[in-house]
């Protein structure tokens, strides 16, 4: 007996028994890999035939309705749950008018949840494009606009420099209680500002806002031929300006005499 306890302390002595754990330990993740897999499997083909049975359109669209983008959305396949092209989803959705951004989302077990930004309106671009907060150009309907939105105009790929133009010289002028509604640059990069009263500045290609601040202090001392009011004041010069006059009530007398 004590031969036979002797024995089995050597063999014990010879295995490496952290050896043997890290071989059996693999050996079980194998197993359960395997299984994990069949089940896997197994339940794919169980759910095979998973649709897309509920639509949830998230974020506050103002512009687009629902209904409109539930159209696109089932534009695409719903058919399967697992199959579902999202980003087909999300194109189809993005294509619509007023979207600016687009997120699409699956859930388990039968829910596409989409959910939308809009672009927020700031100007009208050229006549008959539309402007966001980032000077970025979109087409869709200006009419639904609740606002009067300003116009601007300019080359192509000029959009965002004349937005920060607008910008910067709309406030400049509301400080001083001038409101701008419209600004143009020319295919020359020339700049054109006209406010609410009618009134147009040519500022030329250089120094504009120090053209701009010119007519700020000017303005207050300009005294006007009776009846007439401003028409165009030019500031492309380095000293001073020049002032053309319009006679509205002459205007409106020719006008009437015509029809």
């Amino acid at each position: 007996m004590r031969a036979f306890f002797e024995k089995a302390k050597q063999i014990n002595q010879r295995l490496n028994w952290s050896l043997l754990l890290g071989v059996g330990f693999f050996i079980l993740v194998i197993v359960c890999v395997v299984r994990g897999t069949y089940w896997v499997s197994d339940w794919l083909v169980e759910h095979k035939d998973a649709q897309i049975k509920q639509l949830t359109v998230l974020g506050e669209p103002q512009y687009t309705k629902e209904a409109d983008i539930i159209a696109a959305i089932k534009q695409v396949d719903l058919s399967s749950y697992f199959e579902l092209d999202v980003q087909s989803v999300h194109s189809k959705v993005k294509a619509l008018p007023w979207i600016a951004h687009v997120s699409v989302r699956k859930q388990w077990p039968d829910q596409l949840q989409v959910y939308v930004v809009e672009h927020t309106p700031v100007a009208v671009w050229n006549s008959d494009l539309l402007l966001n907060k980032h000077g970025e150009v979109f087409q869709a309907q200006s009419d639904l606009v609740s606002t009067q939105l300003p116009q601007l105009y300019g080359p192509e790929g000029s959009e965002q420099e004349a937005w920060r133009t607008f910008l910067q010289f709309k406030d400049m002028l509301n400080v001083n209680d001038f409101k701008l509604v419209s600004l143009a640059l020319s295919e020359r990069f020339a700049w054109q500002l006209w406010l609410d009263s009618g009134i147009r500045l040519n500022l030329g290609r250089e120094k504009i806002a120090k053209r701009v601040q010119r007519f700020i202090d000017v303005y207050p001392k300009m005294r006007a031929p009776e009846g007439a009011a401003i028409d165009v004041i030019d500031l492309r010069y380095d000293i001073g300006l020049a002032v053309s006059w319009k006679y509205p009530q002459e205007q409106e007398q020719q006008s009437k005499s015509e029809a």
